[in-house]
């Protein structure tokens, strides 16, 4: 059932890993010809004095291959040994059916609708999109009747043996409060399946709904992590918190910071036992436009926090998320690992 436009099939990454692993030595810190991921020869390590420095699959979004096999690349490229895995990019190693749609342009024009400023060439090709997109979600509506939890224990397993952990899971089939109790089992089953400690979302409006979902969270063993945006504040989840044990912070530093919040440290100390993973941009402050920035150029306490975690022995993941544009002279991947950089000088002063 797996997709054939995948960065490298199954069969061959098996058959590839093992043939190298047997008799081929490193070359410097990559082997000459051979993929980055060969189990247990490169793994990589990115906890820094005690502190997991992870990153979001979300931030790969614009690249061309979306591959579960292509993203692990991306992640070793990174030197990333720990992730936040997004739901349909693990979906696709099971079969999901790829969605050939330009969400970026369809996003834009959809935003550029609800402000009223599209023009009419956008409004066909919107439309165009909105009718390609239906398309799409009834082929996954057809697979969905189908789909198997199992394809996830080889993918967790290719990622361990990489040497990434897949500690935090964000499926669809939560947010809504539409899902049914069978969309919201499976994917908590699939995080389970994964390795994952937790799964994430955005926090839902309706408090019924974060109460179905932290006990539904303790039923399946897995606990649910709220996410904000620019809606965050010191009691944001509160209500959520009290519902369930199983229902858990899933923290945006940089949207905290641009939300106007300027008590992150005391934030943190106070509620670090209900955070499970923590999301980090830098982001400035609401006087200063907003923006999302390259580390070290925003308003986001990103060191002082990751100090107060090292210090204070927090075990909650750190959580790259790349927002900012890409310089024209450079890439995703090198951003990203100049953020990785920032972080870890960050921990090691």
């Amino acid at each position: 059932m797996k997709s054939k436009k995948t960065f490298l099939s199954r069969r061959s990454f098996i058959g590839k890993t093992t043939t190298l692993a047997a008799g081929i030595p490193l070359l410097g810190t990559k082997l000459w010809g051979a993929p980055a991921y060969i189990p247990n020869l490169l793994s990589p390590n990115s906890k820094i004095n005690g502190v997991q420095l992870g990153l979001i699959t979300y931030s790969f979004r614009a690249m061309k291959e979306q591959s579960a096999e292509a993203t692990l690349q991306y992640i070793l490229d990174c030197g990333v040994s720990g992730v936040e895995l997004m739901g349909r990019t693990a979906e696709s190693f099971i079969g999901r059916p790829i969605n050939k749609v330009d969400r970026r342009k369809y996003y834009g024009l959809l935003r550029k609708e609800r402000n009223k400023d599209l023009s009419s060439e956008d409004k066909k090709e919107l439309e165009d999109l909105k009718m390609q997109n239906e398309s799409y979600d009834k082929e996954v509506e057809k697979w969905n009747a189908t789909r198997s939890l199992d394809g996830f224990d080889q993918l967790r397993k290719m990622y361990n043996d990489a040497g990434v952990e897949i500690y935090a899971f964000k499926p669809d089939y939560l947010l809504s409060a539409k899902n049914s109790d069978e969309n919201i089992h499976y994917a908590m089953q699939a995080g389970k399946r994964l390795g994952a400690s937790h799964v994430t979302l955005e926090l839902p409006r309706e408090s019924e709904h974060t109460l179905k979902l932290g006990k539904m969270g303790e039923k399946n063993g897995i606990k649910v992590a709220y996410h904000g945006h620019e809606q965050q504040h010191a009691h944001w989840w509160d209500t959520a918190l009290e519902q369930s044990t199983h229902n858990a912070m899933n923290l945006d530093l940089g949207h905290y910071t641009a939300a106007g919040n300027t008590d992150s440290i005391e934030f943190i100390q106070k509620n670090n036992q209900h955070i499970l993973s923590m999301h980090v941009k830098d982001r400035q402050k609401p006087e200063n436009g907003k923006k999302n920035v390259v580390f070290g150029n925003g308003d986001t306490p990103i060191k002082e926090v990751l100090q107060l975690m090292r210090d204070n022995q927090y075990n909650f993941p750190a959580t790259i998320e790349y927002e900012y544009d890409t310089p024209e002279d450079s890439s995703i991947i090198a951003e990203i690992k100049k953020s990785i950089a920032y972080c870890k000088n960050a921990l090691e002063s």
